[in-house]
């Protein structure tokens, strides 16, 4: 036993930078949120995901030339490689789109189901056996959604839709994330940011808006923390099991709610905290489910970056 006590210890190490690195990721994207949210509010979603994916390659390009060329093209499964980018794509500006007319937290409270939907997705797209404890989760995390989606001829919105629709593809780019572990960090990342930039190119057209100074500065940021929480979560669902991490992604729900009262004033209503809570329930149920079918993944079979 007292061997192998270093091994188990090296193992908590990697698990907790991995938590470590979830919690910061997600504190960068609620972050890089309430930047986007202002940012919409004076620009094209266009011309904010252009400007963006080029202040993204400030931090991508040293890391592109410290792997070879042929790593970006020489990829495993280059349809389900160009699926993750249409989704990652699609979740960034219809994320965009819905915060400039919906407080954070509204938004947030969509992509907080985006767990769930992976666990249906998974059960659909990768045979992964999904018991009926947790299809009676997702089914309740669904109920949850409508709670919040306020489904009536009175309050549904085209916003929420688009809020909706986001979260859907949000959780189809993290299925898309598992199905591709062996693929590099960078480039996983690198033909997101490249999707979001082609994309970002042609909504621009006929909607420039020349930024100030200041705007521009804070376009580029935008995409320097956006880039770094993603190269940190996807490093993070590297070292730990999803299923701890998982969970993590509700302080996202936390932060939206302070970022967006210190900078926005919004205040979420009673019906999206009942939403919020029915979703973040049954997810947390999924996750409990989840870590008690498993078996536990020993450290060294998790794929590593190649680099």
């Amino acid at each position: 036993m007292i061997a192998r006590t270093p091994f188990f210890r090296a193992g908590s190490n990697v698990v907790l930078a991995g938590i470590l690195l979830m919690l910061l990721g997600d504190f960068l994207f609620a972050l890089n949120d309430a930047m986007g949210k202002w940012l919409v509010a004076s620009f094209s979603v266009g011309q904010v995901l252009l400007i963006r994916s080029i202040g993204a390659f400030i931090v991508l390009c040293p890391m592109i030339a410290r792997q070879s060329g042929s790593a970006l093209f020489k990829v495993e499964r280059p349809g389900l490689q160009l699926l993750r980018v249409v989704a990652a794509t699609a979740d960034t500006g219809l994320f965009y789109t819905a915060v400039a007319y919906l407080p954070l937290a509204d938004v947030m409270t969509f992509y907080m189901a985006g767990p769930i939907y992976v666990a249906a997705i998974s059960h659909l797209f990768l045979g992964e056996k999904v018991g009926w404890r947790r299809w009676v989760a997702i089914l309740a995390g669904f109920g949850g959604v409508v709670i919040a989606l306020r489904p009536s001829s009175a309050s549904l919105s085209l916003a929420s839709l688009f809020a909706l629709v986001g979260s859907l593809c949000f959780a189809l780019s993290l299925v898309m994330n598992r199905v591709l572990r062996a693929t590099s960090d960078t480039t996983l990342v690198t033909w997101q940011t490249l999707g979001a930039l082609v994309a970002g190119l042609a909504f621009t057209i006929g909607s420039w808006r020349t930024p100030t100074a200041l705007d521009l500065f804070a376009m580029l940021l935008l995409g320097i923390v956006s880039c770094a929480a993603h190269l940190m979560i996807t490093r993070a669902l590297k070292l730990a099991p999803a299923s701890t991490l998982a969970p993590l992604q509700y302080s996202l729900l936390l932060w939206a709610a302070v970022f967006g009262l210190i900078f926005f004033g919004d205040v979420p209503d009673t019906q999206i905290l009942i939403g919020s809570g029915v979703i973040v329930f049954a997810g947390l149920f999924i996750f409990h489910r989840q870590k008690v079918v498993d078996k536990t993944v020993p450290v060294e079979a998790v794929p590593r970056d190649g680099r």
